[in-house]
């Protein structure tokens, strides 16, 4: 892939294949954050586990203390008194039913996270197909699937995000934005390196953090010391 002048500049600004702490990590990131945009800060954390194993898997929702900078759209598939609930907690979209066919056949996308009810995944289930590759279905322990849709709507507002293995057993989240304080920056690190320390399972066997690098969209990655992070 062809990089540009200011990229090769910005990876000259620092030691590429040295680790940092956080706060060192944090401020090289903002650095090389030189984009015509606010950029967002991505994580990506490879774990020593095999994900393709059911004990090994890795998932779950944090809360990012400061947010990811992002308006995230929210879908409900509530039924009864829960839609007036979701609705007043801030969902953008709330319905049943009548949401299947413009999401199959409009292909009708216009949200970033859906939530649902229990007793509606029935309805959802049919959107298994297209909700699946898209990252979209909810599931219980990102806690996309309660009874408690304010809460659930209410999180995801205030920059709850939901990590999960990739195929070659990387996670990927965002972080936030370039514009953001190096303290935000960090504080959002430490309360995602938390709950993905915390969600380490039982059978994963030799060094669980393999690598952690923090990047900006358009910037080179920043690595990170994975033995301090534990």
């Amino acid at each position: 892939m062809k990089r540009g002048k200011k990229y090769a500049e910005t990876v000259k600004s620092f030691d590429k294949t040295a680790q940092y702490d956080v706060d060192q990590a944090v401020s090289l990131v903002k650095k090389v954050a030189v984009a015509k945009f606010d950029e967002t800060v991505e994580a990506h954390i490879r774990l020593g586990v095999d994900g393709r194993h059911a004990d090994q898997q890795v998932r779950g929702a944090v809360v990012l203390p400061h947010g990811t900078g992002k308006t995230v759209r929210v879908l409900v598939f509530a039924k009864g008194d829960k839609v007036a609930e979701a609705e007043a907690a801030g969902a953008d979209f709330v319905g049943g039913d009548e949401l299947v066919p413009r999401i199959q056949n409009d292909n009708w996308f216009d949200f970033d996270v859906v939530v649902a009810t229990p007793d509606m995944m029935g309805v959802v289930g049919r959107l298994g197909r297209v909700l699946g590759p898209k990252g979209l279905m909810p599931n219980p322990k990102a806690g996309t699937v309660t009874m408690d849709v304010s809460k659930a709507v209410k999180e995801i507002k205030a920059g709850k995000i939901e990590y999960r293995l990739d195929k070659t057993n990387i996670i990927h989240v965002p972080l936030g934005k370039a514009s953001f304080t190096e303290e935000q920056l960090a504080d959002n690190f430490q309360a995602l390196i938390g709950a993905i320390n915390k969600a380490k399972p039982a059978a994963a066997k030799g060094q669980y953090l393999r690598s952690v690098v923090i990047a900006p969209t358009m910037g080179p990655g920043v690595k990170l010391n994975p033995a301090k992070l534990i």
